[in-house]
């Protein structure tokens, strides 16, 4: 981040009272722990602070600080819109384009006439924003609002416990607790800055990890016994749920979370697939490890992008359609390679 954006940030902060903090829809840990530390740093510093969820969240991640005061846009979405409308200031984390807070929110974060602060780690953004703290060599947006905070807005301002926990959740989910976008020293650092401030990492990882439902592990179960497809001529794979799976299963927000990561655990996969039927779409996810790039995979094929070994998209039409097309689109890309 430049000197002159923080310079334009504090000038711009100066005359803000209420400050606004959207994500992406379906949000996840990045998402919730980015956002709520921001909630918690600018609640301290007296400011009237908000966060806005386009949907609702894992049940998993209700448990983090603040999680109670979010306002979710589908249950409230006059309120939403309002806080957006109205607030000094916007904070758009862990996305790079307002379409990916869905159509409820996508006009009302485009046509905000406040300052607006981007603060995120997917390539290629696609938002006007004053200021644009954007980097795709990260482990995750809470890294860069570790950074924001306490690097470059007040270095010496001590981080909280609740910060900390909040950063903590966005790094370790985003990462697979370490296991993938990883290879950066100064990560290392930060989460030690994190632990110093007195966070408890293993209970942490208890209230993520170890407090799924029911139905979450009946759909895993299915997943893997009944809806995997392994394609070894091609080092690819992929895995499904139709809407009535979802159904039958008692399905809950967050309950298919990570599942697209199950196929990388096979030695002769180096991408995968998760598609997920929703009323009116396709819900796919992708994973790579290796040199495969499924940002360009996405892009290329779905319409869709995301990081190099993590991307996802929408396609808009059957399951049978969208399967059928990945395994086209597997081939096609084989033969180019």
């Amino acid at each position: 981040m430049e000197e002159q954006d923080i310079q334009k940030i504090q000038a711009a902060l100066k005359e803000t009272k209420t400050i606004a903090i959207v994500f992406h829809f379906n949000p996840d840990g990045d998402a919730l722990g980015s956002a709520l530390a921001l909630y918690h740093y600018f609640q301290d510093e007296g400011y009237e602070a908000s966060v806005i969820s386009p949907n609702p969240f894992p049940n998993f991640l209700q448990w983090m600080p603040g999680a109670e005061q979010i306002i979710v846009a589908q249950e409230n979405l006059v309120e939403a819109r309002k806080r957006i409308r109205n607030a000094d200031m916007l904070f758009i984390v862990d996305m790079n384009a307002p379409h990916r807070a869905g159509q409820d929110l996508q006009n009302a974060i485009s046509k905000s006439t406040h300052f607006k602060v981007l603060i995120d780690h997917h390539v290629q953004p696609d938002i006007k924003c004053d200021v644009m703290y954007s980097t795709h060599l990260t482990t995750s947006a809470s890294e860069l609002v570790y950074d924001f905070l306490y690097q470059y807005l007040t270095p010496e301002k001590p981080i909280t416990k609740e910060i900390a926990e909040c950063l903590y959740v966005g790094i370790i989910t985003d990462t697979g607790s370490m296991s993938y976008t990883c290879d950066y020293p100064k990560s290392y650092t930060v989460l030690r800055k994190l632990i110093e401030a007195g966070i408890n990492g293993e209970e942490i990882h208890r209230k993520v990890y170890d407090n799924y439902t029911e139905s979450r592990m009946k759909l895993l179960g299915l997943a893997l016994s009944q809806r995997m497809v392994v394609m070894p001529e091609f080092g690819a794979s992929y895995m499904y749920l139709t809407k009535k799976d979802l159904t039958d299963n008692g399905f809950q927000i967050g309950d298919t979370e990570g599942f697209v990561n199950y196929g990388l655990s096979m030695g002769i996969v180096h991408y995968t697939a998760f598609f997920t039927e929703r009323d009116n779409r396709i819900r796919v996810s992708f994973r790579s490890k290796g040199i495969v790039d499924v940002n360009l995979f996405a892009r290329k094929y779905f319409e869709g992008g995301g990081h190099a070994n993590a991307a996802g998209a929408f396609y808009h039409g059957s399951m049978e359609d969208a399967i059928a097309h990945f395994e086209k689109a597997v081939r096609e890309n084989a033969q180019q390679s």
